[in-house]
């Protein structure tokens, strides 16, 4: 039997998804639904339509929801969905803040209902393959992580056209760090583990007219005495996508889509061999698209649903990301370094504050 998933926002995301589940490419799922407040985004979809996502939740329409929604109303729909019943499947960021994630993620009380985030990159074969890398020991203890993610570049024009929502703290919650990075944090603790402490430096509108932060430098610390940097921007054209990890047999970076590992030892490992090597240098472009990720990581929230396959990305790992986004930002206004896990009540002080005076 198909499951019927319904898709409530259709923006460019949402309708993507749309789309995707429409055309047939999920096995064993079907497009049920669509709920938008605008009838134009709604017009392209012969499936059935809803204008509130509680008409929708309530119509017996749909076995899953995807929530594709602006992000403070991924706790509110997605609470009233899992009290529905629902399986849910939740684009990033799973909320805004770290006090609502740990509401979303208490709602989920039925472990029978499927419970997933839309990180895809978890699905791409190079991120597979570099947290193996880290995680089985071939690299050795990991001393320092430098990652550049400045590739996120945005015109003026991409805020402006949003309807008013992204670009202020009390329609988007936040900036590059919240819309724009969650893929980056989510790999970082995915493969690296949470950091004790971070210690951050944001800018405001730098780039841009907005409120929120478009340019971000980012320190932690581990508890073992591993370091890493973490920079993000939307303002630089055409940016840098880099990530760099210092280890005790080798280093590893990943740069334009490839990534290449620099160590004898490590060289062996990678491709599977023997260890009988000298210095040398190994390079590796294993890739998926963009859609391939969304595809495979909307097809294993199905098979979860179908047959209890393990989920790749389990909301309750999407309050990782959200911590080390708003942990930044609050270390930028202490001016001090933040320890984690952080106070979500602090933080979501400061946001009360941030929504108000703007």
């Amino acid at each position: 039997m198909n499951i019927r998933i319904g898709v409530v926002g259709i923006g460019s995301m949402g309708a993507r998804h749309a789309r995707m589940l429409a055309s047939g490419k999920v096995h064993g799922a079907t497009l049920a639904a669509v709920c938008d407040p605008s009838e134009k985004k709604l017009a392209p979809f012969s499936e059935k339509k809803f204008h509130r996502y509680e008409d929708l939740l309530a119509s017996g329409t749909v076995d899953a929801v995807l929530i594709a929604t602006p992000h403070y109303s991924h706790t509110t729909i997605g609470i009233a969905a899992l009290e529905a019943g629902l399986h849910v499947l939740v684009e990033k960021p799973i909320s805004a803040h770290k006090s609502d994630c740990e509401k979303l993620l208490s709602a989920h009380t039925n472990k029978r209902q499927v419970f997933a985030a839309m990180f895809k990159m978890r699905a791409d074969s190079r991120w597979l393959k570099i947290r193996d890398l880290v995680h089985s020991g071939a690299l050795g203890k990991v001393r320092r992580i430098y990652w550049t993610a400045t590739h996120w570049f945005r015109p003026d024009d991409y805020y402006r056209s949003s309807g008013g929502w992204r670009g202020t703290w009390a329609g988007e919650g936040g900036g590059v760090l919240l819309n724009q990075c969650p893929h980056q944090l989510d790999l970082w603790q995915w493969i690296f583990g949470m950091p004790a402490e971070v210690w951050a430096d944001c800018s405001f509108g730098k780039y841009h007219p907005i409120e929120v932060e478009d340019e971000a430098t980012a320190y932690m610390r581990y508890a073992n005495g591993t370091t890493g940097v973490f920079i993000a921007s939307t303002g630089e054209f055409p940016g840098t996508n880099r990530l760099e990890i210092a280890a005790e047999n080798g280093r590893l970076v990943y740069e334009s889509g490839k990534w290449k590992v620099e160590s004898g030892k490590l060289g062996a490992l990678a491709e599977g061999g023997n260890s009988n090597f000298q210095f040398s240098t190994f390079n590796f472009q294993l890739s998926e698209s963009s859609t391939q990720q969304h595809l495979a990581t909307l097809q294993n929230f199905v098979d979860s649903i179908r047959d209890g396959t393990p989920l790749i990305t389990p909301a309750s790992e999407g309050l990782h990301s959200v911590e080390l986004a708003n942990a930044m930002v609050l270390s930028t206004y202490l001016g001090d370094w933040v320890r984690l896990p952080m106070s979500a009540t602090q933080y979501a002080t400061l946001l009360e504050e941030l929504v108000i005076s703007h």
